[in-house]
């Protein structure tokens, strides 16, 4: 059982910046892709950012330019530095590992983190 907990949420003005982070167990765990999704209020949740074990990064046009994803493959940790942060950034943010395995692909997930953007 693989288990993702992110940190770093909050309240931040339009412009700000804030950087999450997620650690997964057991850190010796292969993941082939770690990364990010939010879901705002009654909206689906979607993709922001992702990484390969490899560190090769893809971003969501919305964010790009402006978060940045970096990971630390001996420590399974993933983080997203956001940067000139936007009222329509406010979210629940999720930190997503994914394994390909004997079954294939597998989706593990966070609890969640608030991000709020608000003057």
């Amino acid at each position: 059982q693989v288990l993702l907990v992110e940190s770093g949420g909050g309240l931040v003005h339009p412009g700000g910046s804030l950087r999450l982070s997620c650690a997964a167990s057991p850190t010796d765990f292969s993941i082939n892709y770690m990364g990010w999704y939010r879901q705002a209020p009654g909206q689906e949740r979607e993709f922001i950012a992702r990484i390969t074990s490899g560190g090769t990064p893809d971003y969501a046009d919305s964010v790009l330019g402006r978060f940045i994803i970096s990971r630390d493959g001996i420590q399974n940790t993933v983080h997203l530095q956001m940067n000139s942060l936007r009222l329509e950034d406010t979210a629940v943010y999720y930190c997503n590992g994914r394994h390909y395995g004997s079954s294939g692909w597998i989706d593990y997930w966070g609890q969640g983190t608030q991000v709020t953007v608000s003057s």
